[in-house]
């Protein structure tokens, strides 16, 4: 049995029971809007998010209706903000395959974004608990907030640890940590128990977006993307940081020179990948990972043990092991 198997097996069947009201909450007789639902089926991702809100649940006692329903509006948000970054960023392919904007424009991607939203939000107002949605309205203002504030550091090249967590604070882990919040909620834990799950799927959204971000310096992944695309767009993460901060003055202003200038052709965003290695930035930003990823795993030891308390931990595993 593969990870994934192992991670899906205490909630298998709400998992399934997700997987189908997520299609079904999408459906439209609208014809452009059926074949951009379509495309968007076609590229979802592992579900990571919605997997994360069962299992949690799981772990704090019980799986309700309400939890299956906040698996499916949540990832609904995230696929909103997803069909929304691709077209601020300009991307034309997602996990290999070609995105919205790509397949039809901007205008029609926006609409469809915006309809996927909408669709999130419903479904959150079902689940009738006033807690539950105040945490959703907190966080599509929070992910709004941390997609400008990435365009921000981009434009005003600020090249600090500290904006680089902010911003992956509100673009990633705010998420990660809502999900685990929700499915403890929906269990009906206590506030000390919410308050454990709430930190563990931050610290998994860190973990998460580091690993990410090590993706890009990496050509041997598939990760759906080309290599040094983030640099390309301005974004410049943890393992040049740490590169750039600690590298020899010389090569730093020159590099420096390059990403103020945002003169990124191939040659260059080679040229700043190569001095990310050789400079500990790839090392680095593991070290930062693992960090994150202990603490989780210790926080999950505050849970009562259960099957979906060890997937959990698989869970945690994986994240910071996976290819893609």
């Amino acid at each position: 049995m593969d990870v994934r198997k192992k991670i899906e097996r205490p909630v298998a069947d709400e998992f399934e029971r997700f997987k189908n009201e997520f299609r079904s909450s999408l459906q439209s007789n609208t014809l452009t809007l059926h074949a951009a639902i379509d495309q968007i089926l076609e590229s979802t991702g592992k579900h990571v998010r919605p997997l994360l809100v069962l299992l949690t649940a799981g772990a704090c006692g019980k799986i309700s209706e309400n939890t299956i329903n906040s698996a499916v509006f949540l990832e609904l948000l995230h696929t909103a903000t997803l069909i929304h970054d691709d077209v601020i960023d300009e991307t034309k392919e997602r996990r290999g395959v070609p995105s919205l904007n790509a397949i039809f424009d901007n205008r029609i991607a926006v609409l469809v974004g915006d309809y996927v939203l909408a669709t999130a939000l419903i479904r959150s107002t079902l689940t009738g608990n006033i807690e539950v949605i105040s945490i959703v309205s907190r966080l599509g203002r929070e992910l709004s907030e941390g997609e400008i504030w990435q365009l921000e550091v981009a434009d005003e090249v600020v090249l600090d640890e500290e904006s680089y967590f902010r911003v992956i604070e509100k673009k990633t882990a705010t998420l990660l940590s809502a999900c685990a919040e929700i499915g403890a909620i929906t269990a009906g834990a206590d506030k000390d128990t919410i308050a454990v799950c709430r930190r563990f799927g931050q610290l998994l959204g860190y973990s998460f977006q580091i690993r990410d971000d090590i993706f890009d310096y990496d050509r041997k992944t598939n990760i759906g993307k080309p290599t040094g695309n983030d640099i390309r767009e301005g974004k410049v993460t943890l393992p040049l940081l740490y590169a750039l901060k600690t590298g020899a003055e010389k090569d730093v202003a020159a590099l420096k020179d390059i990403i103020r200038k945002k003169n990124f052709g191939q040659e260059n965003i080679d040229r700043l990948i190569a001095f990310a290695k050789a400079n500990g930035g790839i090392d680095y930003a593991k070290q930062r990972m693992a960090v994150y990823h202990n603490q989780a795993k210790e926080l999950l030891l505050k849970l009562p043990p259960s099957e979906s308390r060890y997937s959990l931990d698989l869970l945690a595993d994986y994240i910071i092991n996976r290819k893609k």
